[in-house]
């Protein structure tokens, strides 16, 4: 039960959809742009009351998980006293050096207010370990974090959408690879899911890649690397690929900017 009108609203919508049409195959009740209205105790059980535009509805329940995000555990530190600052959410404010407002105190990870994954605050935690002892000026870039959803299947994703890249002034070019053309997801007859990619149409370089596939956190990395070191859609394209992985599926899908990868041979020649 979900009030925004699609389902991770930070995705490519598409996606996004996908996604739901196969939870909902899976025998899950997915039921979007609602309102909660109450939540009542009956009987040892719960039941949630909703409106929508066609009314007002009532779900019985055993449990009802309530997510609505995570804020910032600082609360009762005492930190305005210590003179280091926070933002609306409690969130420590931290420069590109991970430095509080305080001199010689640094913060690092969810406490931050940035993305919450343990891979990024152990990347923050390393760097400020190094700012605070070393002097290292390495600044805390977070312009290329992959991130997974971990639903079945599968979204990753990485860089930019098709809409923040166009906002951004980028003339973009966009390529869609179903998952039946990966001839791996066909040996492993699980075909669910896409491959959307997006580049930038004057360098022709990668910005942005999103991905609907049981493995799709395994395929993402080679995507965000190729972000990061600034690769082109034709040299992902060229690439040697082992056959029959999964990681065929980006070299596939940059291909199909410029051809019908369906007359291909099986090997993405």
């Amino acid at each position: 039960v979900l009030a925004r009108s699609r389902l991770l609203s930070r995705e490519e919508p598409a996606l996004g959809a996908a996604l739901a049409d196969y939870l909902r195959g899976e025998g899950i009740d997915v039921r979007l742009g609602v309102t909660i209205d109450r939540v009542d105790g009956v009987a040892g059980a719960l039941c949630v009351q909703y409106s929508d535009e066609r009314g007002s509805h009532a779900i019985d329940a055993d449990h009802v998980l309530v997510a609505l995000g995570r804020r910032p555990n600082t609360a009762g530190l005492g930190l305005a006293d210590a003179g280091i600052a926070t933002g609306p959410r409690g969130e420590i404010l931290v420069d590109e050096h991970l430095r509080t407002t305080r001199s010689g105190v640094y913060a690092a990870g969810d406490v931050t207010g940035g993305p919450a994954f343990v891979y990024v605050a152990a990347y923050a935690g390393r760097l400020a370990a190094e700012h605070a002892l070393t002097g290292n000026a390495e600044p805390y870039d977070l312009s290329i974090v992959p991130r997974v959803t971990f639903t079945d299947p599968a979204l990753a994703a990485v860089g930019l959408t098709e809409t923040e890249a166009r906002a951004r002034g980028i003339d973009t070019l966009v390529s869609e690879l179903p998952m039946s053309h990966v001839p791996r997801a066909v040996a492993a007859r699980d075909t669910r899911g896409v491959v959307k990619l997006v580049a930038d149409a004057a360098s022709r370089r990668l910005v942005g890649a999103h991905i609907l596939a049981p493995e799709a956190g395994d395929i993402v990395q080679q995507a965000a690397l190729a972000i990061r070191f600034g690769a082109r859609i034709d040299d992902l394209a060229r690439m040697l690929h082992p056959y029959l992985t999964n990681a065929e599926a980006i070299k596939l899908a940059c291909q199909s900017f410029d051809k019908d990868v369906s007359k291909l041979s099986c090997c993405a020649a």
